[in-house]
């Protein structure tokens, strides 16, 4: 039997408005923000769309799923999961471990500095994630056996840019969480 191979998408929300006053979790997406989550969307639906979709309950994460979700041909499985809200690295590795085996492709839409945490963990480098950045892991063997370096990057960006073609990305810039 040949290794399984699972694709981990992983999808900062888009740009929020801290003006508000509102509690962190309740925090409401940009106008500009509103505009990027579609085109993680449009990637997603042409290059890799996910069977299940793991959301933070934070509303920005899960409004910025709404807008990505609306543009796929066939939106996925979607858990709202409590555990991804404000999570480190090890936090998110847990929940990925936990993940269905017949689920091939899985996005995992939170927050910063978690996710960048997790991509380094489980790649052993550094990728930035802006809002509304993708970044699109190889994952080799089973969900429950993932460990710490065994990931590839195949693709990241804002759109994301295929990392063995370095085709362009249009925006490299970073934005706090």
């Amino acid at each position: 039997m040949g290794r399984v191979e699972h694709s981990l998408v992983l999808l900062r929300h888009a740009k929020s408005d801290r003006s508000g006053g509102e509690r962190d979790v309740d925090r409401p997406l940009t106008r500009r923000g509103r505009r990027q989550a579609p085109e993680a969307g449009r990637w997603l639906a042409a290059h890799r769309a996910p069977g299940l979709a793991v959301v933070s309950p934070a509303r920005r994460a899960r409004d910025t799923w709404d807008l990505v979700a609306a543009e796929l041909v066939q939106p996925p499985e979607v858990r709202v999961d409590d555990r991804v809200y404000a999570a480190t690295a090890r936090e998110l590795l847990e929940v990925v471990r936990e993940l269905p085996e017949d689920a091939a492709t899985v996005v995992l839409v939170g927050h910063n500095p978690g996710l960048e945490d997790l991509a380094a963990l489980l790649t052993g480098a550094g990728v930035a994630m802006p809002t509304s950045a993708l970044v699109v892991l190889a994952v080799p063997g089973p969900w429950s056996g993932l460990a710490a370096r065994v990931a590839t990057v195949t693709a990241s960006g804002r759109p994301p840019a295929d990392v063995a073609t370095q085709e362009p990305r249009t925006d490299h810039s970073t934005t706090p969480d």
